[in-house]
Order: C-alpha cells, then structure tokens, then sequence
C-alpha cells in the first residue's frame, strides 16, 4: 500500500504541476491574445458569451478532463486561455488531478506488475504479447495514415 500511495503522490505533484503550467500558458497566450491584432475578433458577443460559460461551467470539464487520454491538455489551455477564475480552477484541478493520480497509480502499477511477473515466469510469452501489441498499434497507424491520403483519379487510371 505504501508504494501506492507514493507513487499517487508522486504523480498528484506531477499532474499539478504539468495541468496548473498549462493553464498559465493558456493565460498568458489569452491575454496576448486580447492585445495581438485578433483582439477585434475575440471581442465579439459571440466570443464573450463562450468565454462566459467557461468562467462559469468549466470546472466540471476541467475535472472530468483528466479522465480522458489527450484531452487534459486542451482544457486546461482553454480554461487558461478564457480566463477561468482561479478559485473555480483551482478546485477542479485538485479533484480531477486526485483522480488521475490514483488511477494511474493503482492500475498503472498493476500492469507493470503484471508484464513484471509474466516475463519473470514465461519470457516467451511475455516478448509474444509485447511483439503483438506492437504490431497492432503499427497497424492502426499505417491503416489510419492510408485513409488520411486521399487517392486521386489520376493515380488509380495508371495502375489499370
């Protein structure tokens, strides 16, 4: 239990460091922002209205991001960015970063010893499962990267 909970800690310093920098990023770039030549665009009824609601309603978002994979990042920019007061951020990021922290550091640690104990006990079995993971996630990739290409017509006439 004790290496739980310190890497939980750990983590919880590392989340709070890494999601409270992002938002200062997103705070200073926002107010850059409102000084740069878009500041007649960011100006608008429309862009206050959103930027309203998130001062008011991100916090949920704000905490529930951190249970996401690559989304983090993004709210706790905009949260920055739409200039989220503090002592609305502040609580969402204790919360949602708790959250993340112990998730990773309960199954985190619980894979790592799992892939631990497998090569320890049946390496082969072990290198297997590693090689097909990796060949499925090479997979996704190149499958992915050929439906981003588009093919034009002039490319398929030649290959007939």
């Amino acid at each position: 239990m004790d290496e739980i909970a310190l890497t939980a800690g750990a983590l919880y310093v590392i989340v709070l460091l890494r999601a409270g920098g992002t938002y200062a990023v997103g705070w200073l770039a926002g107010a850059g922002a409102r000084r740069s030549k878009f500041a007649g665009r960011i100006s608008s009824a429309k862009f206050a209205r959103a930027e309203r609601a998130i001062q008011r309603w991100g916090a949920p978002v704000v905490a529930l991001s951190f249970l996401t994979v690559g989304f983090q990042t993004a709210a706790n920019f905009l949260a920055g960015s739409m200039r989220m007061p503090l002592p609305r951020y502040l609580p969402a990021l204790l919360v949602g970063g708790a959250a993340w922290a112990l998730i990773y550091a309960t199954a985190g640690l619980g894979v790592l010893q799992v892939l631990g104990r497998l090569f320890a006990e049946r390496t082969a079995l072990g290198v297997s499962a590693v090689a097909v993971l990796l060949c499925a996630v090479c997979g996704v990739v190149v499958y992915r990267r050929r439906g981003a290409v588009p093919v034009s017509e002039d490319s398929t006439a030649d290959e007939s």
